[in-house]
């Protein structure tokens, strides 16, 4: 009866592995969407809260997803954002409606 047991148990252990690296979520790369050159108001709309350290954007674009990177004209500069949320609108089906966080860049310094 232990050896049956035993077989058992192995059996549902290895499905478990196997179904567990088969089913794994591949590694998403986060991609950065440029939108400096469109206009604030127009092209898309920011709504700072938090000091400017996160708030809603509601733009076009396709593939954006959660953990993507936005940038933004801030000024004269520009300010990169990462997405927390994003929810898609139905008509047009490219329009979303993002909460954004403002990401911190390691920007490499030359001496």
């Amino acid at each position: 009866m232990s050896s049956t047991r035993s077989s058992i148990n192995f059996r549902v252990v290895f499905s478990s592995v196997f179904n567990f690296l088969l089913n794994k979520p591949k590694q998403q790369l986060n991609k950065t969407y440029d939108y400096t050159r469109y206009v604030s108001g127009q092209d898309y709309v920011f709504e700072s809260a938090n000091d400017l350290k996160k708030g809603y954007m509601t733009g076009q674009g396709k593939g954006i997803k959660r953990g993507d990177y936005i940038i933004l004209k801030k000024g004269s500069d520009s300010c990169q954002y990462q997405v927390e949320e994003i929810d898609y609108y139905s008509e047009p089906a490219d329009m979303w409606i993002a909460l954004l966080s403002e990401a911190i860049v390691e920007r490499s310094h030359s001496t």
